[in-house]
């Protein structure tokens, strides 16, 4: 299996994981959410890996943009979905399928150090 990473080009946090990997010299497979959506199945196992908590980016400027009724909506991992099924921006980046399975969000150099080791 590869690693797999999703997120969105321009997204900056995408970008210090992308270079990070290719500065070690780690080949990924790119999965771009705004060219190739959001895969349903794929967001399951992140959501049974890691939480819906945890996928789901509260902090960011898309779920700031959303309406308020659609934020009360999400309160479990269905509705949470949900809202990334239909506002992909909404989910924290990258997510990172590693090549033992394990899925990872956000980027930080000591996570990745561990995930290679």
């Amino acid at each position: 299996m590869s690693i797999t990473v999703y997120g969105i080009p321009n997204c900056d946090t995408v970008k210090k994981a992308r270079t990070w990997l290719a500065d070690h010299q780690v080949d990924i497979a790119w999965h771009d959410f705004k060219k190739q959506g959001v895969p349903a199945t794929e967001l399951d196992r992140w959501i049974k890996a890691v939480g819906w908590e945890k996928v789901l980016n509260r902090q960011g400027t898309t779920w700031r943009k959303l309406d308020d009724a659609t934020k009360a909506s999400v309160t479990d991992a269905a509705s949470a979905k949900q809202v990334m099924l239909d506002q992909p921006s909404v989910i924290k980046r990258p997510v990172v399928q590693w090549a033992d399975g394990t899925i990872t969000v956000s980027f930080s150099e000591a996570l990745f150090a561990q995930q290679l080791a």
